[in-house]
């Protein structure tokens, strides 16, 4: 028999420490190495990849630099930085990207820090930009998952943090979150990154990670949404004996209004499964953002998903799958199907 909660009774509060103790891999890469990495033979850079992070990792040594490489670029002594301090990995979707960072932190000196930029300037703004500084300038390496370069306010803000780490001798690696629409050479989504940061991509080692999105390969279609009627029946069936958030969606998203994005991981503390009543398509811009930030939770601690309403591929509307965060969007999307996925594994199995 599973037991039943609801997301909008939650209210998470979180403290600083506990913001701070947040910063390492999920649970889902939370035992993950560069030798469980699967390469996929018919892509060579994947292989290329995990030399090159190896390598990056080996430079993690826990000697710091007298002269951070922003010192170097951006006045500083004015000698040309002998080595890179940051590592940038650039490919689509599901290619492996945050399996191989978390890779490169497990197998790094402490202290250490891993999150995603969302989860980075959510610190910022919980503790202020010099305390996070401060806090973070102690560390060999910070590791920051999906850097999001739609929205050019984050980006200077993190911009500047990473300058600041670096400065402090701290090593940098990154993950982008390209579109598989935008491979091909001129990667690294140059223009908006150059713009934003300036000669900042020129101070980073860039690998290159090719190829199709894990999730999908050789994988069943995503399974269609359930009847609304259906799901009662279901839950004790694909969740007996764990505990289960029951939401109508459209107060959930309502709800989330209400709870800082940086308290998300907070709010399915616990959870084994979530089932959601009457999907709709999202409408407005903010309530979509907050949405892909759950979805990015859920996602981290493998939390499977039972819905009834439209399909997840009608999550967001054609203007948004289109717009300026449409890298947000298809992540969502290619995210969510896969927690469904696994309910339907549940089933079978």
């Amino acid at each position: 028999m599973a037991t039943v909660t609801h997301l909008t009774t939650r209210t998470p509060k979180v403290s600083v420490d506990e913001l701070l103790a947040g910063f390492h891999p999920s649970p889902r890469f939370g035992e993950v190495s560069f030798d469980s990495y699967r390469p996929d033979p018919a892509q060579p850079s994947q292989a290329a990849a995990v030399r090159s992070l190896q390598d990056f990792g080996a430079s993690i040594d826990g000697v710091r630099n007298s002269g951070g490489l922003f010192s170097r670029i951006f006045g500083g002594n004015g000698n040309k930085a002998k080595t890179r301090a940051g590592v940038y990995l650039d490919g689509g979707f599901g290619v492996g990207k945050t399996h191989l960072l978390a890779s490169l932190w497990h197998a790094s000196p402490g202290p250490k820090a891993f999150g995603t930029f969302v989860e980075y300037t959510n610190l910022v703004g919980a503790l202020s930009f010099r305390k996070t500084v401060e806090a973070l300038s102690s560390y060999r390496l910070v590791c920051i998952d999906e850097f999001e370069l739609d929205d050019p306010g984050d980006t200077v803000l993190m911009s500047r943090l990473m300058r600041e780490l670096a400065d402090a001798g701290v090593k940098l690696a990154a993950t982008s979150n390209t579109l598989p629409g935008a491979l091909g050479e001129g990667r690294f989504a140059a223009v908006d990154f150059q713009r934003e940061i300036q000669v900042l991509s020129d101070q980073f080692d860039v690998v290159r990670i090719d190829g199709e999105d894990y999730r999908h390969r050789g994988l069943p279609a995503a399974p269609a949404p359930l009847r609304t009627e259906d799901l009662d029946s279901r839950i004790n069936a694909e969740f007996d004996g764990g505990l289960v958030a029951v939401d109508d969606f459209g107060a959930l998203m309502k709800h989330l209004a209400g709870v800082h994005p940086s308290r998300y991981r907070q709010l399915i503390d616990g959870i084994d499964g979530v089932v959601w009543k009457d999907v709709h398509t999202i409408e407005e811009q903010a309530v979509a953002l907050r949405f892909v930030v759950l979805a990015d939770r859920l996602y981290d601690k493998d939390v499977p998903i039972l819905a009834s309403g439209v399909p997840f591929d009608q999550l967001f509307t054609e203007e948004m799958m289109s717009g300026g965060y449409l890298k947000k969007y298809f992540r969502a999307v290619s995210r969510l199907t896969a927690l469904a996925r696994e309910a339907q594994a549940s089933e079978l199995s």
